[in-house]
């Protein structure tokens, strides 16, 4: 599934193709996503010129002069800028044709993406307004992080990926975040101290940076803005590793569920 390092680099690499444009036309092949598209989303949005795109958690945001545009990659969805001849391949959903002459295709094999349209207020929009912080951002801290897991029992790999509490830190990124902080997934949120969440957090912020920087984790089901995978599962130390000799120390990865996730850690690096 793409994580928010994976939606950040789709952001990035399609704005320089996408910002100042005009969507001449939308052509909608399937309807039926996660949520259904708007039967007149192709009327709302002929015309409109995009003016910026943003990201709030594993969402993108299309700014445009007459609207905003939704966009969720679900499980296996992509978007990539494509030439305005080229035609569409099996699960090559929705297009939106361009004055530029290309096209922004969005293809999803499995079809949990999703695109809506809003008019109004994207703080106050129903799949908006209960998120938590950027975990990038400065209001994601571990002041923050420690304040609202007093009393907290549920474990601080489930705790730090409900995005009531902060947004984007998904499965493979939680992983590695505690691992890198020496804690082990099974904690209670609750126990942990106040430095140990000092840790935590940079570890969530460099851990996603990295990623974000190196252009996402490879995902079997991803592509970049520009076409290309990123590489940052390379670099992986705990997820997807079990039975492997940890990287630091003697020990080797484990593997548990956790929150009904496949969940990796080092039994001697983290406490």
């Amino acid at each position: 599934m793409p994580e928010l390092p994976e939606v950040e680099t789709t952001k990035r690499g399609l704005a320089p193709h996408l910002e100042g444009c005009k969507v001449t036309r939308c052509e909608i092949r399937q309807h039926s996503l996660r949520w259904p598209v708007d039967s007149d989303f192709a009327e709302k949005i002929k015309g409109a010129r995009i003016q910026r795109l943003d990201r709030r958690a594993k969402y993108l945001l299309v700014e445009t002069d007459k609207g905003l545009a939704i966009w969720h990659l679900g499980m296996s969805g992509s978007l990539r800028i494509v030439d305005g001849k080229l035609p569409p391949q099996k699960h090559d959903h929705i297009d939106w044709l361009l004055d530029s002459g290309q096209r922004l295709r969005f293809h999803d094999p499995r079809r949990f993406g999703a695109l809506l349209w809003t008019t109004e207020d994207i703080a106050e929009h129903e799949l908006i307004a209960h998120l938590g912080p950027e975990p990038l951002s400065e209001e994601f801290h571990s002041d923050y992080l420690f304040s609202v897991a007093r009393g907290r029992k549920a474990p601080v790999k489930s705790f730090i990926m409900d995005g009531r509490i902060v947004v984007g830190v998904g499965n493979i990124y939680a992983s590695e975040a505690l691992f890198m902080a020496g804690i082990r997934p099974q904690t209670p949120a609750g126990s942990i101290s106040r430095p140990r969440y000092e840790r935590l957090v940079e570890a969530i912020k460099t851990v996603l940076a990295a990623a974000i920087e190196q252009g996402g984790t490879t995902l079997k089901d991803f592509v970049g803005g520009d076409g290309k995978p990123g590489y940052f599962a390379q670099q992986l130390n705990a997820y997807g590793r079990a039975g492997q000799p940890c990287r630091h120390c003697p020990g080797t990865i484990r593997e548990q569920i956790i929150g009904q996730r496949n969940t990796f850690f080092c039994p001697r690096c983290q406490r």
